[in-house]
């Protein structure tokens, strides 16, 4: 009686998972089903499961299509997700690092000052922060997308409370090797901390993807256009493109689901700030 139970436990449990798989998959069927329809597909009251005819032709129209620079695009949105990837990293572990390791008096004062820059909204400084690019002459330029977004007081917050509680035997032995605050940070404290650089990289290169406002304000010219503001490109006030539109929302996510398939394992385990593996 009692293995049936077990039994009937894990089919339930099974039954389950299959089913919260499925409706987490509905939105990715949409977007390739749609992608590879014609417009009377997508907007025909009679509803099937694929059209008649895929529309692989669809995929070379997005790239082909002269009005929205699409391969562009997605070159921008690489070299900003990257390049703010691998700069936030490096500034905010260097920053948590020294907050959490290095002696100064002003420390923790400094720390809750990076803290409650949480607390203003990005509405506030977005204005100062384009007067600024403005001046610098960066419209429409990679610095003027890349530079500002930089530093990241949560990144720096998440990097500060894992190096707290990182083992301080590991540093006490590179210090008697001879070793300073810089050669210890990149050289024992980085190797070791792949689970949160991990963690804190696909957060952050998740934003960069996505980002929207300030690729639209800073990106006037379409040589600077990102993803997202292509995306946008295709339902405007004049025209309307579906089939445009949902092709390239599918090329847009493969990248992220890249990201996650290679650095699935540290993510898990920088999440579950499961210490040094």
């Amino acid at each position: 009686m009692d293995d049936a139970l077990v039994r009937a436990g894990r089919a339930l449990r099974l039954a389950l998972l299959v089913v919260l798989a499925l409706l987490f998959l509905v939105p990715f069927y949409l977007l390739v089903r749609n992608g590879l329809s014609s417009e009377q597909d997508i907007t025909s009251p009679e509803w099937t499961l694929f059209p008649g005819e895929l529309r692989w032709g669809n995929v070379r129209e997005l790239f082909d299509d002269p009005s929205v620079p699409f391969a562009r695009s997605l070159l921008n949105s690489a070299l900003i997700a990257i390049a703010t990837t691998l700069g936030t990293l490096f500034l905010a572990s260097l920053a948590g690092y020294g907050l959490a390791r290095i002696p100064y008096r002003h420390a923790n004062k400094v720390f809750y000052g990076i803290l409650g820059t949480l607390l203003v909204p990005a509405a506030v400084t977005f204005v100062p922060s384009f007067v600024l690019v403005s001046s610098l002459g960066w419209i429409s330029t990679l610095r003027g997308l890349i530079v500002p977004t930089l530093f990241s007081a949560f990144a720096c917050f998440v990097f500060r409370q894992y190096f707290v509680g990182f083992p301080r035997e590991l540093e006490d032995a590179a210090q008697v090797d001879g070793l300073g605050y810089w050669r210890t940070y990149w050289l024992v404290v980085v190797p070791n901390a792949r689970p949160v650089f991990a963690a804190v990289g696909t957060i952050v290169f998740l934003g960069a993807w996505n980002s929207f406002l300030w690729p639209l304000v800073i990106g006037q010219d379409r040589s600077a256009w990102t993803v997202q503001v292509a995306l946008s490109s295709f339902t405007t006030s004049q025209v309307i493109r579906l089939h445009e539109l949902f092709v390239a929302a599918v090329v847009s996510v493969l990248p992220l689901l890249l990201v996650f398939l290679c650095f699935q394992r540290w993510i898990v385990a920088g999440v579950e700030r499961s210490g040094i593996d």
